[in-house]
């Protein structure tokens, strides 16, 4: 058994994962780390784990484990190693944006590979510490990669939308029912933080598309779907069958010849992808679940591959589809 220790196990991705891997068939959970909430059952935070565990959580950090995911808020990370160091021997597994960018991917003795596993499944692998990909991240890579495999660097405009799960628990004015409920909104236009680790990515591919992202919020819970529109002189044919070359060997992205929507990928670890083409435009259409594939769960599939376990362990989950 993996015995796993969980570092802001009281926000959405920490529920995430506790959820996920109460029922890993080889996950053993030594401790569910929690400043504000040490002492709570888990479930008086999560409602969803009542009757499903007994564990409560802790402010306490055990060092007796193999691997410890970090779900803390962007810019913590860093310093909780900082402050609580780790035992070389422990793996480690940030979902933060803290190492993602080469600039600060080395903390101490340990570099983080970026933990994306349709392109890095070796070196996540052979890795002691890891770097989650951001969600928008996620799904604007997937359904890019086979085509940046295959020199393309051109103009890509994409936009995308996603839940209000995508900003985390801490209250803010766009979060509020009032504001979300019939409502969407752009944001960061052009700009998104995650723009920086795709671009990295792309370069060590020897490629970079020139990706124009106009980010939306969302009047719903969770799920993202991206649109991105390109130029490519292959046909749709040669797209499909290039997609589902590139994604044979991969359990959770897949290729679907007719149109795709969100609630076939929330609740999952799947990402959807869907190619349209009209003349000379074509379209690539991605659909994940922000908190499973965008964060928890695609942390998971890094877990599996660095102890050597089946990579859809534990990961194989229904969608919420109705």
């Amino acid at each position: 058994m993996i015995k796993i220790g969980i570092a802001g196990a009281a926000g959405y991705t920490g529920g995430e994962l506790l959820r996920i891997l109460l029922r890993h068939p080889d996950a053993d959970i030594v401790f569910a780390h929690s400043r504000s909430r040490a002492g709570q059952p888990l479930s008086q935070i999560h409602g969803d784990l009542l009757g499903e565990t007994a564990l409560t959580f802790s402010d306490r950090l055990d060092a007796d484990i193999d691997v410890l995911f970090l779900c803390l808020g962007h810019g913590e990370s860093v310093a909780f190693l900082e402050q609580y160091g780790l035992p070389k021997h422990v793996k480690l597994i940030d979902l933060s944006q803290d190492f993602r960018l080469k600039a600060r991917n080395v903390q101490g003795d340990r570099t983080f590979v970026y933990g994306l596993p349709e392109q890095n499944r070796k070196r996540i692998a052979a890795a002691d510490s890891i770097a989650n990909p951001g969600c928008f991240a996620t799904a604007l890579q997937l359904g890019l990669l086979p085509l940046i495999h295959q020199g393309f660097d051109g103009d890509v405009y994409a936009t995308g939308i996603t839940g209000a799960t995508g900003a985390g628990q801490k209250l803010s004015e766009s979060s509020h029912f009032a504001w979300r409920s019939n409502n969407i909104q752009a944001y960061k236009s052009l700009q998104h933080q995650h723009l920086a680790e795709i671009g990295e990515q792309q370069m060590e591919a020897g490629q970079a598309a020139h990706i124009h992202f106009v980010p939306w919020r969302g009047d719903f819970a969770r799920g993202i779907f991206v649109s991105q529109q390109l130029q490519t002189t292959l046909s749709l044919d040669a797209l499909n069958e290039l997609y589902e070359t590139w994604y044979a060997t991969h359990p959770f992205t897949v290729l679907s010849r007719g149109p795709i929507h969100m609630k076939q990928a929330v609740n999952t670890n799947k990402c959807l992808i869907h190619i349209e083409q009209v003349e000379e435009q074509t379209v690539i259409h991605t659909a994940i679940d922000n908190l499973l594939k965008g964060a928890s769960g695609q942390a998971v599939q890094n877990m599996n591959l660095m102890f050597g376990l089946p990579e859809d362990s534990g990961l194989r989950l229904k969608a919420s589809y109705f």
